[in-house]
This record gives C-alpha cells, structure tokens and sequence, in this order.
C-alpha cells in the first residue's frame, strides 16, 4: 500500500473535480492521501480460483467485481513468490480489471484487444476464451508488446498473436472481423495520480484536449473492426468526461448502430456524468477500493455468422524437434511453422500477418540448433505437469525452487537424464537438461528471478 498525505494536485484540476463530484469533491480529495491497492488475478488457464485458494500463500480478498481478483495484503510480495514464476496469477491494479471482467466472452470468440501493453487485459481475455477461439492482443509500440509477450508466455496462452501496427492500417484489414474487442485507451491518467504521483507532472503537459481526439480515433477504427452483433468496451483511467462520455457520444454520432449497454457489474460503480450516458461505468477511489477508471459497453446492431475457418495443417520436419515432442502428451492435430530458426505452434483460427509488426505468432515453440532442437519456457509455461514424461516436482519453499529461477544448476537423485520439466507444486516453470541427477537450467534470462 502507499500513501501520499502531502499530494499536490493542481488547482486546475480540483476546479475540475469540484465540477464534477460537488459534494463529493472533500470524501475525493480525503480518499487521495489513503492507501492504494495491490492485487492479483489468478490464471484460470492454469488453476481454478477455488483450487488457487485451497494454495495461496498470501492473504486475500476478493475484488467484488471480478471473481479471480483478490485484494493482497500489505505486507505480502506476490512478485517474488515462485506461484508467479508458474503463471498463476497478474499482479494488476482492481479498478484496471473491471474493463476485461465487463467484456463478457464468448468460448470460441475472435478478441482485439487494441492497446494492450504491457498485457494485463490481454491476459484476463484469453483466461475468459479458455484456449479457444483468437486473441490478437495489438499496440502501437513494438518495444512496449515485449512485456505483453512475456505475459502472454508466462499465463499459457498459445491462442493468441502479439502485433503491434496503428489501427488505421488494421481496419482496412480487418472490418467486421471481431466477435469482441477491448479498447483501453490512452488517457490523461486523472484516476492513477494517487497510484503514479508522477502522472500529474504528464497531465500539466498534455491534458483531456491532447488525448480526446486520439482516443474518438482509436475507437473509430475499432468499431468499424467489431463484428455485426459484437461488442465492445471503451475505458480509460481518467474522470475527464471529454475522454469518457464525449468519446462515446462522439462515435454516436459517427456511426448508426451502437448501443450503449448495462453490465450486471454496474452495480459496483457509480452511474455516468452525462445524462443518456448512465449506462456508463465511473469508478472513483473514494467510493470503492481501487483507483479512478471509466468503462462503457457497447453492442453493435445487427448479427453476424459464426464462421468456422478450415486450416491446413502445417508441419515442420525437423529430426531434433520430431524426437523431442515424443515426450509431451499431446492429441492436438496442430500446426506449426518455422520462421528464422525458431518454431511456433499456430493458432487454430488464421489470421493474416503479412505485412504486419507482429512479435509473437501462435506459441513459440523452441529453437533449432542444427540438428538439435532447444525447448523454450513459453512451451513449458503452456503444459500441464501430466503431459511431459519427466517431471522434477518442486515444493514452493524447497531452495531448489530459488535456484532454478535464478538461473542455477540443481540436483535430484530421482530424474531420469534427458529433458525434465521443472514445476513447483505441479505447475511447470520451465525445462532443465538432467545427466547423472545434475540438472542443467534451460530458463531463459527473461524468465528467471533476478
């Protein structure tokens, strides 16, 4: 938790508070010098919420507003514990959940997520596809989509493309391409200043006039990606209502079906600042535990076809590879493909790439190194301990565990030589190659604990 007794906001700002929450603006200003929140998501790719609760470590409360969401206690540090290493569960903000938790998906949906980075929304998606259907999970920045890529790896998720391309390009790609799509956009940050004190130095250089007319963009393009009978959220992290309700009114306006819709969850937050916009979602810090965030669900009129695409399937002939996916267990008819030295497995459901800054297609599978094939962690994070024939089983507390994260190599008398498949209380975390019980670590830097 941190707190901020001697935050300084500026004038210009409390104005337009006080505008805003009237009688309300002294329990605001109050709630600004309180604590702010640290929380996690479980994975349920991984582990159920009841199965994670039986396990966890820390002490927890539920976030009222997403059901895998729980509130950590001050004293804890989710970061370092080895059940984040495996995938089980986000570190996220509460109040930056509710976007994912208000999109209601479907199994089998085609999900945009438009400006992903860092991956904390793409994740929560993918969670609720449960392994089918698509996940392109876009931003602008390339260099940005690295931490996306990494977060996508470590929850598992093997359904999904990480690309990183303006939307004006992709909506003449793509139109009415998506059952689903979120749009969490760039904002003036009004409602991190407590969280990230150092937003209101940005918010003196570019305010609600610098972002608005980015943001009516941003969901233009978006929306002519949506499907027919799609939907779609629009949230921000910001109370402006230039950025929130002006935004919506803004693409009514452009287009003739969109509907503004209710969500079971608005009984969490207050309703919307502008009137024949109450549907729309305002979260504030002194009315629940979390930071300040804007969410609106949107439906498109009308009703598209479920379409099931026929893939080909792909193969890579490659004798290491071959030889080394005999260990894994394993019914999927996949496809995979190999670009450069490196080989993916392929999403069920294509999507065109070329042409596009894409980082991640599909799950990467490992590298070849001549007649060798190198396993990646992204593969290990993606199994279940019971498909891989070599398994070292790790307590959470044993030092090992420490070690191998680290990057170190460990030993057990009991693992047959080859390859083996680190876990820690049954969730994989990465691969090791064992001879004569010494276990070399194979976790890549980018995975390790540092």
């Amino acid at each position: 938790m941190n707190y901020h007794k001697n935050m300084e906001l500026p004038e210009k700002y409390k104005q337009e508070m006080a505008a805003l929450l009237k009688e309300d603006l002294d329990d605001y200003l109050k709630a600004m010098e309180q604590k702010s929140f640290s929380c996690i998501r479980v994975n349920t790719l991984k582990i159920s919420v009841e199965e994670f609760l039986k396990i966890s470590p820390f002490e927890l409360t539920p976030v009222p507003w997403c059901s895998e969401g729980f509130y950590v206690s001050s004293e804890e540090r989710p970061g370092t514990h080895p059940y984040y290493y495996a995938g089980l569960y986000y570190i996220q903000e509460p109040s930056a959940m509710a976007p994912a938790a208000v999109l209601d998906i479907e199994e089998g949906d085609i999900v945009l997520d438009t400006c992903a980075a860092p991956g904390g929304k793409s994740t929560a998606l993918a969670a609720k596809l449960n392994g089918t259907g698509l996940i392109v999970s876009n931003d602008i920045s390339a260099s940005r989509q690295n931490a996306t890529v990494k977060n996508m790896e470590r929850f598992g998720c093997d359904n999904s493309y990480v690309i990183a391309e303006d939307l004006n390009r992709l909506k003449d790609r793509f139109p009415a391409f998506f059952d689903k799509i979120l749009v969490d956009a760039p904002c003036s940050g009004e409602g991190m200043f407590r969280k990230e004190p150092s937003l209101i130095t940005s918010w003196l250089e570019k305010d609600s006039s610098f972002y608005a007319p980015l943001q009516k963009e941003i969901l233009k393009n978006a929306w002519t990606m949506l499907k027919p009978g799609g939907k779609l959220v629009y949230s921000t992290c910001t109370f402006a209502a230039k950025e929130d309700e002006a935004v919506i009114e803004d693409l009514m306006n452009s287009f003739d079906d969109v509907l503004l819709e209710p969500s079971p969850l608005s009984c969490h937050f207050e309703k919307g600042a502008k009137e024949g916009f109450e549907a729309c979602m305002r979260l504030y810090p002194h009315k629940l535990d979390g930071e300040g965030h804007f969410v609106a669900l949107l439906r498109k009129k009308g009703m598209a076809e479920k379409k099931t695409a026929s893939v080909s399937v792909k193969t890579v002939r490659h004798a290491g590879f071959e030889e080394f996916m005999k260990l894994i267990r394993d019914e999927r008819n996949s496809s995979y493909e190999m670009i450069g030295d490196r080989i993916f497995r392929l999403p069920d459901i294509p999507f065109d790439t070329h042409g596009i800054r894409t980082l991640r297609s599909g799950l990467l599978m490992g590298t070849v190194k001549k007649d060798r094939f190198e396993p990646s962690a992204a593969l290990a994070l993606s199994l279940k301990a019971e498909q891989f024939t070599n398994v070292l089983n790790l307590a959470a507390d044993d030092i090992r565990c420490e070690k191998y994260l680290r990057g170190e190599t460990i030993r057990d008398e009991n693992t047959k030589d080859g390859w083996v498949l680190v876990c820690t209380d049954g969730q994989p975390l990465g691969f090791g190659k064992c001879s004569s019980h010494s276990i070399k670590n194979k976790l890549e830097k980018g995975y390790r604990k540092l």
